[in-house]
């Protein structure tokens, strides 16, 4: 297959739409037609992957994050990023990123920790606004499931775990065919009432062409009359961190042997004890401290992430237990998470993980 149909998969999963303002997500290096042989799953693309890539006869490197942050500006070899780019273009390899956009769908890279930890009853901690849209179409009462299936196929009618959700109120549309038209119902230049189903649902704005597209090919009409309107809800399955449940309650101590247990660490980082029992918990793969406020209020009793200052442990007060488990600890997991995806979708490709530890922090004990 074409590194196109493998990229396509991976942006249904999570848009590239979905990504932060900072973020540059997609395929960074190479043409998404060339014919794909193996691919190599790392969290950094680094010169050392390239070599592993290399090594392994693999032509596309999937990675967590971009290599090319901001904007290139020359390509001589003088740092690390420029270096692997260059390697990258001379051995055909391309490079796909995955980043914040993978972050902010609900079955990413917080799933995965989320299952390390066991987590359950688990929801985002900070939906995302404005990603939604409401469609309203009219549809002949006798075509009204055959539109409304090939609606839901499309992606429109979710609603937080729900599928298949609309809204039907019956009318008459009323119209009259001018000159050249081919009326699916009544005659040229008359007035016509036909009885009419007014179908409501909701659709994700990066999915509208696709959506659209299935209603005109399932519609009966030669003019199909429909209404877009942008939505302020939030959108459940979308947007930073998530909170869930410990299989049981502990106290701190516990937690935090538990914490380095799961997710196999070295060292911690945490707050003062606060003498709270902790069931509930918030998390964020790589620097969440942006979420802390958002985590005290939704009640957590512990926030686990990454990349905190010195400073920024203070702003706890002592309302929650802060845990930082590293930037690269709390997101090493995803080479499975991507691994187990693809190999969902396309059983028989090659999909491999890179053995290369692209950490760039070591610790001394």
């Amino acid at each position: 297959m074409k590194i196109k149909e493998i990229i396509q998969y991976l942006e249904e999963l999570a848009p590239r739409s979905y990504q932060e303002s900072y973020d540059n997500c997609g395929l960074l290096i190479g043409s998404d037609q060339t014919e794909l042989s193996k691919a190599l799953v790392t969290l950094d693309c680094t010169e050392e992957v390239v070599d592993e890539a290399i090594g392994l006869g693999c032509n596309l490197i999937i990675a967590h994050h971009p290599i090319i942050f901001g904007g290139l500006k020359k390509l001589n070899g003088s740092n690390y990023v420029e270096r692997t780019v260059i390697k990258a273009i001379q051995n055909n390899i391309a490079v796909y990123a995955i980043h914040t956009n993978l972050d902010n769908v609900v079955h990413g890279v917080n799933h995965q920790i989320a299952q390390q930890l066991e987590l359950h009853s688990t929801s985002v901690l900070d939906p995302k606004g404005n990603l939604l849209q409401k469609l309203v179409t009219y549809v002949p009462s006798a075509h009204l499931e055959k539109v409304q299936t090939a609606l839901f196929a499309a992606g429109a009618g979710h609603i937080g775990k729900y599928s298949e959700c609309s809204f039907v109120s019956e009318g008459l549309g009323g119209f009259k065919a001018g000159e050249g038209a081919k009326p699916f119902v009544g005659g040229s230049n008359q007035r016509h009432l036909e009885p009419e189903q007014k179908l409501e649902l909701l659709m994700p704005k990066y999915a509208q062409s696709r959506i659209l597209k299935a209603l005109f090919d399932a519609h009966p009409y030669e003019e199909v009359a429909y209404d877009i309107y942008d939505l302020a809800n939030t959108h459940a399955q979308v947007g930073s961190g998530l909170i869930g449940l410990l299989p049981e309650e502990m106290d701190e101590k516990a937690f935090l042997a538990y914490l380095k247990d799961k997710m196999e660490l070295k060292s911690i980082r945490y707050t003062r004890y606060n003498e709270k029992k902790i069931r509930k918990i918030a998390i964020c793969g790589g620097a969440g401290s942006f979420l802390l406020k958002k985590a005290i209020a939704s009640g957590a009793q512990a926030f686990v992430s990454a990349d905190f200052k010195y400073h920024e442990f203070f702003d706890a007060e002592n309302q929650l237990l802060i845990a930082d488990i590293g930037h690269y600890e709390s997101e090493k997991f995803t080479k499975s998470l991507l691994s187990e995806l693809i190999i969902k979708k396309f059983p028989t490709f090659a999909i491999l993980l890179s053995k290369t530890d692209t950490n760039p922090v070591n610790y001394y004990s």
